[in-house]
């Protein structure tokens, strides 16, 4: 593999990147999506993850380089900006175009939650509403796998609000790790605000939301599959953030508790077959 393909991939944000597109591959298969319905999710998703990783990066560069990011492929010059700036346009792009598969409702929702992505790498990661794209890119994801379904059934409410949920928590953990280098950069957005406790609190009680909204918005009982996701809810992040106090703050491991809570929630979904 090329120097330049393998900084594309680091680019990319890959762990988060991944984790997203097999989120979004589950639940597809979930709502009873085909094998070809599966494909053309993952395939949308994956486009938008790289879209918004790659612009994350490209629009960071700077300020990156003004910390001291060894691990950023443009501030090693592992790739370069132009390449960077290319590579975005393409898979952003590509977006709507994978997602028409499943039909104008679903290439729409797509591509909205690809924009809000956008618009919090700029201009809302500095200001009171940075956790709104959260809420909104994430919250568009379950819509999407659902409305591409064949006849383009209605979202569950219960799922579009828990996926918000969640995405709001993960904003808020995501951001612990760089606290400190975004204070030094000017960047003050919602959790900065909140400070490093107001922010553990904050996503400790949405992934929590999230995940009893899942619970229990499902017809029927909740299983005790489900109340064991919720305890896991509550252990996963605390363990996480033990860990992550224990390395100073700059550990990732606060937004890995994230992804490990949020694959729990989606193989419960997967699992309840009661998704729609």
């Amino acid at each position: 593999m090329s120097t330049r393909v393998l900084g594309l991939v680091r680019a990319s944000h890959p762990e988060p990147a991944a984790a997203v597109t097999v989120v979004a591959a589950l639940l597809a298969a979930g709502v009873g999506h085909s094998a070809a319905g599966v494909a053309a999710v993952a395939l949308t998703v994956l486009a938008s993850q790289l879209a918004v990783g790659w612009s994350n990066d490209l629009i960071d560069a700077e300020r990156d380089a003004a910390v001291g990011r060894t691990d950023k492929p443009v501030t090693t010059g592992e790739v370069a900006r132009p390449t960077l700036a290319r590579a975005t346009a393409v898979a952003a792009v590509a977006v709507p175009v994978l997602a028409l598969a499943g039909g104008p409702a679903a290439a729409a929702c797509a591509t909205l939650g690809l924009v809000s992505a956008l618009l919090y790498n700029r201009p809302l990661k500095s200001t009171p509403v940075s956790v709104l794209p959260y809420a909104v890119s994430f919250g568009a994801l379950p819509a999407f796998v659902v409305l591409a379904l064949p006849g383009s059934p209605v979202p569950p409410a219960w799922l579009v609000a828990a996926a918000a949920l969640l995405g709001a928590g993960a904003h808020f953990a995501n951001v612990l790790p760089d606290l400190a280098d975004d204070a030094r950069t000017g960047v003050r957005g919602l959790p900065h605000r909140f400070g490093p406790v107001g922010s553990r609190l904050a996503a400790a009680g949405l992934l929590l939301a999230a995940t009893v909204a899942l619970v229990l918005g499902p017809p029927g009982p909740p299983s005790w599959t489900g109340m064991s996701a919720v305890a896991a809810a509550v252990a996963v992040p605390a363990v996480g953030w033990y860990a992550g106090r224990a390395t100073a703050g700059r550990s990732a491991t606060a937004f890995r508790a994230v992804l490990v809570v949020a694959l729990i929630d989606v193989v419960l979904l997967v699992t309840s077959g009661r998704l729609v």
